[in-house]
C-alpha cells in the first residue's frame, strides 16, 4: 500500500497552525451543502463549515468539544458538546442557517465524544462516552430531525479508560475505543445486550503496539491512531474478522490522536489531528463493498402498555379478547409470570390485575358452558400449581373473574393454547419442559370446572409457543430450538407431525409464541423469531408459504421504544376502530426501554405488517 505525505498549503490548514482544532469530520464526497467539505470544531471559536481551500463559513459560535454528524444534500444534522456547559447538544444546519440547538440534559460526568446512530428505520440515536467508563444513549430525533425533547434510552458500562466512539449505521455497530487494551464492537441496536466483541487489540493479544485512541471508519475497513507509538493503524474486514494490514509512522506529530478519513475511487484521504494542527496525507484503499444486514423491515410500534408489576422476566404471553358488541372496547389480557393475569385496555392502560401466581401462557375462547350460562373464558398455564388456572370474561364489559384450577399430570407445565371444535367443546392443550403434551376437555355444565385428559403426544425437546386452527381443526406446536410443527387439533385425531418450519436462515432460535391471523382472503401464522428479534409470517396451510419477516422497531413520534427477546404473541383480524381496522399484532416486550422498566407488551396495527410484506387483506 502506498502512502504519501501532502503538505498542506490551504488557508485552513496554515490557520489550524495557529488555532487549535478540536475536532474535525470529513463531509461525504459528493457536493452538499453549497460544497463544504470538512466539519470542524474551534476550541473557543466555535463550529465551522469549510471549503476545499479552507474557507470557513457557517459559523457556530460557542466553545464546542467533539463533532458527529449526519447529514443528505440540503441538511446537516450535528451533535456535539457544549465544554462550557457540559452537555451534548443537537442542531442541523440548512440553507436557513443554524437551528436552535436542542440540549440533552447535563450528566453527573464528564462527556468524553458523541456519535450518532441512524437505524433501519431512519430514528437518530445519540451515544455519549463519558470518563471512567460511563456511556449513555439517547432518541434524539428522526432521520434529519431532532425531537424536541430528547429521550433516554439506556445507561451503558463501558470500559474506564474510553474517549473515542464511531458507529456503521449499515451494521449497528458502535466501536469504542480502550486506551490501552483496543478497539471494541458493541450492538448499537438500543435493544440489544451490552455485549462486545474484539476488533484491534494492543499486544499481546493483537497487532497494537501500545494504544489506541480516535477512530475513523472507511468501506470495509478502520483506522485509528497509536498515539503513545506515534502511528497510524489500518484495518481491513475480511468476511467477519478484521485483520491489520498496514502501520503508517508519524514521528514527526507530537500527541496526534484524532483521524478522519474518507474513500473516493479507491483512496483514502486523511486528515490526522496533532499539537501543531492538521497532517493530511493519502493511502490507496481498493476495496469492495460490505454486504448489509438490513434485509427484514422495522415497523413502529403504535401503542404500548403499562410495565408489568414484577421486575426481572415477568410478562410473558398475551391473548386478544373481542368485545363482540363494541370492538373497540376489546381487551389485551397477559400473564405476568412472577404474579399473575392482567387485562389492558386498546391504549394499553392496565384495568385489572389478578395477583394469582405463576402464569406462563394464556388464551381465550367464547363459548363455554358454566353452570346454565355461556360465557367466554380466559386459561392460563399456572406453574405454580402445574395447573390449568381458568377465568370468566364478562361478555358486557370484559372484566375478569377467577373459575378455578384443573390439575394436571405435568410436572414443569409451561406453554398453552386452547382449540374449540366444531360441536363448541373446548379443549386445553398444555406442555411441559421435558417435551409432553397433554390435551383437556374442559366443561363445566354443573357449575363444577372439570379437565378430562383426551390425548398426549410430544417432541423431543423444550417447546412453548401452540396455537389451534379451529377453522381447519389444525395445531401449531414451536420446538425452542427445532421448528415449527403441525398436525392434527382434534383428540382423537393422529398425533403425526409435519414440518412447517425449521430454525435457520429464516426462523431464528429460540422459537417462541404463535397466533394466526385470519381473514377472508386468507390466514397467516405468526411466529416469534425470539434469536433475531423477528416475527415470521406463513401461510397457514400447506405448503405454508413464508411470505417474510420484520421486526418492530421506535416510534420517535410516539415516544414508544422498540421490541426484543419477545416470547408470547397474539393477533386478531377483526376491525377494533381507527389504526387497528386491519386488526392487531400484540407482542410481548422483553426489554422496555426509553426509559427502561419493567417488560410490557406493544401493540402494531396489522395493516402495517400487510404493507410491508405485500399480504392480502
Amino acid at each position: 500500500m502506498a502512502c504519501q505525505s501532502e503538505a498542506d498549503t490551504s488557508s485552513g490548514q496554515t490557520k489550524s497552525a495557529h488555532t487549535p482544532v478540536e475536532s474535525l469530520k470529513f463531509l461525504p464526497t459528493q457536493d452538499v451543502l453549497g460544497g463544504a467539505k470538512r466539519l470542524v470544531s474551534y476550541p473557543q471559536h466555535g463550529i465551522a463549515l469549510t471549503s476545499e481551500t479552507g474557507k470557513n463559513s457557517a459559523l457556530l459560535s460557542g466553545n464546542y468539544g467533539q463533532i458527529d454528524y449526519r447529514t443528505d444534500e440540503s441538511q446537516l444534522l450535528l451533535a456535539t458538546v457544549d465544554l462550557d456547559r457540559q452537555q451534548a447538544l443537537i442542531t442541523t444546519y440548512s440553507e436557513a442557517g443554524w437551528s436552535t440547538p436542542v440540549y440533552l440534559p447535563q450528566p453527573d460526568y464528564k462527556i468524553e465524544s458523541v456519535c450518532f446512530y441512524q437505524d433501519q428505520a431512519n430514528n437518530a440515536f445519540l451515544f455519549l462516552v463519558g470518563e471512567q467508563g460511563h456511556g449513555e444513549q439517547w432518541l434524539v430525533g428522526h432521520a434529519l430531525t431532532p425531537i424536541a425533547h430528547p429521550q433516554r434510552v439506556r445507561g451503558l458500562s463501558l470500559p474506564p479508560n474510553s474517549e473515542y466512539c464511531v458507529v456503521r449505521d449499515s451494521h449497528n455497530q458502535l466501536f469504542i475505543n480502550e486506551e490501552t487494551v483496543g478497539i471494541w464492537a458493541y450492538d448499537a441496536s438500543p435493544e440489544a445486550d451490552l455485549q462486545r466483541a474484539p476488533i484491534a487489540m494492543v499486544t499481546p493479544f493483537g497487532d497494537v503496539i501500545r494504544s489506541v485512541a480516535d477512530m475513523s471508519l472507511v468501506p470495509g475497513g478502520i483506522v485509528f491512531m497509536d498515539p503513545e507509538n506515534s502511528s497510524l493503524e489500518v484495518y481491513r474486514e475480511i468476511g467477519s474478522t478484521w485483520q491489520f494490514e498496514e502501520r503508517v509512522s508519524l514521528p514527526e506529530l507530537s500527541d496526534a490522536e484524532q483521524v478522519s478519513a474518507k474513500v473516493q475511487n479507491n483512496e483514502m484521504t486523511l486528515a490526522i489531528l496533532h499539537d501543531d494542527g492538521v497532517y493530511h496525507t493519502t493511502l490507496s484503499w481498493p476495496h469492495v463493498a460490505q454486504a448489509t444486514d438490513n434485509s427484514l423491515p422495522v415497523l413502529p410500534a403504535m401503542a404500548e402498555t403499562a410495565p408489568v408489576p414484577s421486575l426481572g422476566d415477568a410478562a410473558d404471553d398475551p391473548a386478544i379478547w373481542l368485545h363482540t358488541d363494541t370492538p373497540e372496547n376489546s381487551r389485551v389480557i397477559a400473564t405476568d409470570k412472577q404474579g399473575g393475569l392482567l387485562v389492558y385496555d386498546l391504549q394499553g392502560n392496565e384495568l385489572q390485575n389478578l395477583p394469582v401466581g405463576r402464569l406462563n401462557n394464556v388464551d381465550v375462547r367464547k363459548g363455554f358452558i358454566w353452570g346454565g350460562d355461556t360465557i367466554d373464558i380466559a386459561v392460563a398455564s399456572n406453574r405454580d400449581h402445574n395447573s390449568l388456572h381458568v377465568f370468566a370474561i364478562q361478555p358486557d364489559n370484559g372484566e375478569v373473574s377467577e373459575i378455578g384450577e384443573i390439575a394436571t399430570i405435568s410436572d414443569d407445565i409451561y406453554g398453552l393454547c386452547l382449540y374449540q371444535n366444531d360441536q363448541d367443546q373446548i379443549y386445553a392443550i398444555a406442555n411441559d419442559k421435558d417435551g409432553r403434551f397433554f390435551q383437556y376437555l374442559l366443561s363445566g355444565a354443573q357449575g363444577t370446572l372439570r379437565g378430562e385428559l383426551k390425548r398426549e403426544f410430544a417432541v423431543n425437546t423444550q417447546p412453548e409457543g401452540c396455537v389451534a386452527d379451529d377453522r381447519t381443526q389444525q395445531l401449531f406446536i414451536g420446538e425452542e430450538n427445532k421448528a415449527v410443527w403441525a398436525l392434527a387439533a382434534e383428540a382423537d385425531a393422529s398425533s403425526e407431525m409435519h414440518l412447517v418450519l425449521a430454525t435457520g436462515d429464516q426462523l431464528h432460535a429460540d422459537v417462541e409464541g404463535m397466533a394466526l391471523y385470519q381473514a377472508e382472503n386468507g390466514s397467516y401464522l405468526v411466529v416469534s423469531s425470539q434469536g433475531n428479534d423477528s416475527f415470521v409470517v406463513l401461510d397457514s396451510t400447506p405448503p405454508y408459504t413464508y411470505h417474510g419477516a420484520f421486526r418492530i422497531g421506535f416510534n420517535t413520534e410516539r415516544l414508544i421504544d422498540g421490541v426484543s427477546e419477545t416470547d408470547g404473541l397474539d393477533v386478531i383480524s377483526a376491525n377494533l376502530g381507527g389504526e387497528w381496522a386491519q386488526g392487531i399484532l400484540v407482542v410481548q416486550d422483553g426489554r422496555n426501554r426509553m426509559p427502561v422498566e419493567k417488560q410490557n407488551y406493544k401493540y402494531l396495527p396489522w395493516s402495517a405488517v400487510t404493507e410491508a410484506l405485500n399480504l392480502k387483506h
